[in-house]
C-alpha cells in the first residue's frame, strides 16, 4: 500500500467529437503526498483543468488508473471539493447560508434532522465565516460583496464538509493583483489549519511558486506532465519572498520551460525573421 493520498498512473483522456478524437492528456504519472500543496502551471490546452475535473469526478479518464487513498474514483464525493474561477454561489441566499449548503444537501440525503446535527453545522460555519474574515457580512447576499469576498465565500462553502482534497482551478484569475495577494497568505493559512491536500491550477507562475510545495509544468499538444519543481521557501511564508534571488531564478526557469514547451519562443523567431527590415 502506498504512502500517497493520490496516485495519477499512466492517465490518458481523449474527447470524442462526431469529426475528430482530440488527445487532451497522455501518460500522466504523479504520486501525491497527505498536506501537500501542488500546483499545476503551463501553457493553454495543456490539460491541466482537465486533470482536476477527472480528480473531481466531473470527467472521466480513457486509460490508466488514479487512485484516492488506493481507491478508484468513482464520480464526485465528499472527500473531494472544487473551487472554480467563477464564484458560482447562489444568489438568493446569504454568505451563511451559502456556506450551510452543501451540508444541508447532505444531512437531506442522510435523513438526519437531529439538533446536534444543526448544532454541528452552525459551529463549523461559524468557524469558517471567523477564518475568512466574513463575520461582519453573514446576512450580505453575493451581489453586495467584492469579487474576492464572494471567493472567500465559495472557498469556505468548499471547506464546510472538511474535504481530504481542495481541487481550485484558477480561482483567484479574475481578482486584482492587490486582492490576490491577501488570498494567496489567506489560502496558506488555511492550508495549514485545515489540513487539506490542494491541487491547484493556475496560469501565473508567481502564484504557483509563492503558494506550492512542488510545482507540476504541463506541456500540450497532447498534454503531459514535463517537469516537476521543488519550492525552495519555508511552510511559512510573506510577500517578500517574492524578491529574493532563489525565487527570481524559479521563476525565470519555469517560464523558460513554459515558452519551450508551447512553441511560444520559435513563433516569435519566425515573427522575427519574417518582419526583419520590414516597416511597421
Amino acid at each position: 500500500m502506498s504512502n500517497s493520498c493520490i496516485s495519477i498512473r499512466n492517465v490518458g483522456k481523449t474527447f470524442e467529437t462526431r469529426d475528430q478524437s482530440i488527445e487532451a492528456l497522455r501518460d500522466v504519472n504523479l504520486e501525491v503526498e497527505p498536506n501537500e500543496f501542488i500546483t499545476f502551471v503551463g501553457a493553454s490546452g495543456c490539460g491541466k483543468s482537465t486533470l482536476l475535473r477527472i480528480l473531481a469526478g466531473l470527467e472521466t479518464h480513457s486509460s490508466g488508473d488514479i487512485l484516492l487513498h488506493d481507491q478508484p474514483i468513482d464520480g464526485p464525493g465528499v472527500d473531494r471539493a472544487m473551487v472554480f474561477q467563477h464564484y458560482s454561489l447562489y444568489p438568493w441566499l446569504n454568505v451563511n447560508q451559502n456556506i450551510k449548503f452543501c451540508r444541508q444537501l447532505k444531512v437531506i440525503a442522510d435523513t438526519v434532522h437531529s439538533q446536534s446535527d444543526v448544532e454541528t453545522a452552525s459551529g463549523r460555519a461559524d468557524a469558517l465565516l471567523n477564518l475568512m474574515g466574513l463575520r461582519d457580512f453573514s446576512e450580505a447576499y453575493p451581489s453586495q460583496l467584492s469579487g474576492g469576498m464572494q471567493q472567500r465565500v465559495a472557498i469556505a462553502r468548499a471547506l464546510m464538509p472538511r474535504p481530504d482534497f481542495l481541487l481550485m482551478d484558477e480561482p483567484f484569475g479574475a481578482l486584482d493583483a492587490q486582492t490576490r495577494e491577501v488570498m494567496h497568505d489567506l489560502i496558506r493559512h488555511v492550508h495549514r489549519l485545515e489540513k487539506s491536500t490542494i491541487l491547484f491550477v493556475t496560469h501565473d507562475v508567481e502564484e504557483a511558486i509563492y503558494l506550492g510545495s512542488r510545482i507540476v509544468l504541463m506541456a500540450p499538444r497532447p498534454g503531459r506532465i514535463d517537469s516537476i519543481y521543488e519550492v525552495p521557501l519555508p511552510k511559512v511564508r510573506h510577500q517578500d519572498m517574492k524578491l529574493e534571488p532563489d525565487f527570481i531564478e524559479l521563476k525565470r526557469q519555469i517560464l523558460s520551460r513554459i515558452r519551450e514547451t508551447s512553441g511560444v519562443q520559435t513563433d516569435l523567431d519566425q515573427l522575427a525573421r519574417l518582419t526583419e527590415g520590414a516597416e511597421l
